[in-house]
């Protein structure tokens, strides 16, 4: 699958880094936290590029609002993740700089919109 969007293109790469990370998560947070990761990073590039194919602005921004919210969850969990010892400090920051700057990015295709 192919995109323009290079804020599709990063929110791609951060999903398969965190599926990455979520796969490395204790067998006991399989059903929790793992699967509501999984969830919602992969919401991100989804919402973009079903809003991409609305037909209306209106619309597409409304998937990227769904996309913005699913990036902030998905950050959360990562949070959770290294505070319960499951990831370091260093995966924690260099996966929530992806998420702010996906963040950023959104937020300006929405303004631009």
């Amino acid at each position: 699958m192919q995109n323009k969007l290079e804020v599709w293109k990063l929110a791609h790469e951060f999903t398969l880094a965190v599926y990455q990370i979520a796969d490395l998560l204790p067998t006991k947070e399989q059903y929790n936290l793992t699967a509501q990761m999984k969830r919602s990073v992969s919401s991100i590039p989804t919402n973009i590029i079903e809003g991409q194919a609305r037909q209306y602005k209106k619309e597409f921004k409304q998937f990227l609002f769904i996309a913005k919210a699913s990036n902030v969850e998905t950050c959360y969990h990562l949070f959770l993740s290294k505070e319960l010892n499951y990831i370091s400090t260093v995966q924690y920051e260099q996966l929530a700089s992806m998420s702010n700057r996906i963040g950023m990015m959104l937020s300006k295709l929405i303004a631009s919109l």
